[in-house]
């Protein structure tokens, strides 16, 4: 990666972290996905029952290969044939783990989803979350967040999961309310009332979508 562009992640990082931190959420910055591995792990800690959404993040750094090697009870949706036990599996976990469609540099996390299971289990249930975020993802305010979430992240996933949407043929938000959106219910976490459930690993790279 460019220095100068590490620098500026790095110093940027800083000011989300902060910013996180004045919202009840602990955060570190990890300088390399293999760093950010080892950050995923320690706060995991072996025997812990892990679970995750379609967490593109969470794979590319290696969070779920370790998991599934390691002395972790790690529930893969995608290796079970009961999907909606996975997904309820989540709400008992020790630890699940999420990416951001985009933070704000004061820490405001924004997340769309199709299905809601990975909203809902970020809002209410595991007993820890753990979120995987490339710098990509940082936006300058709430607005810009909502924004990236809709006309980035969105219709990407859209394309991945080949859907019939307006933004999987034009690459931007449509505001649409077809039968295939994954635009179903956004989440805006503000702020953390329970100590210690959420963590962010903000990691030096562009992770995810």
């Amino acid at each position: 990666m460019d220095p100068n562009l590490t620098k500026r992640n790095e110093l940027l990082a800083q000011t989300v972290i902060k910013g996180l931190g004045r919202r009840n959420i602990k955060a570190e910055y990890a300088a390399t996905r293999e760093e950010a591995l080892q950050e995923a792990l320690a706060f995991i800690g072996e025997g812990s029952t892990v679970t995750m959404g379609g967490c593109t993040s969470a794979r590319e750094i290696g969070l779920t290969d370790a998991l599934a090697a390691g002395n972790y009870n790690f529930i893969d949706r995608d290796k079970m044939k009961d999907k909606r036990a996975a997904m309820l599996a989540a709400y008992d976990a020790d630890v699940f783990v999420a990416s951001a469609n985009a933070i704000t540099n004061d820490g405001v996390i924004v997340n769309i989803d199709g299905n809601s299971n990975r909203v809902s289990a970020i809002a209410q249930g595991p007993r820890h979350v753990l979120f995987i975020v490339g710098m990509n993802k940082v936006c300058g305010d709430l607005d810009g967040a909502i924004k990236r979430a809709r006309n980035v992240a969105a219709p990407i996933n859209a394309q991945r999961f080949n859907l019939n949407t307006p933004c999987c043929k034009t690459g931007a938000c449509a505001n649409c309310k077809s039968e295939d959106t994954i635009c179903c219910n956004f989440l805006i976490t503000r702020f953390n009332h329970h100590p210690g459930r959420m963590h962010v690993i903000l990691v030096n790279d562009s992770l995810g979508f």
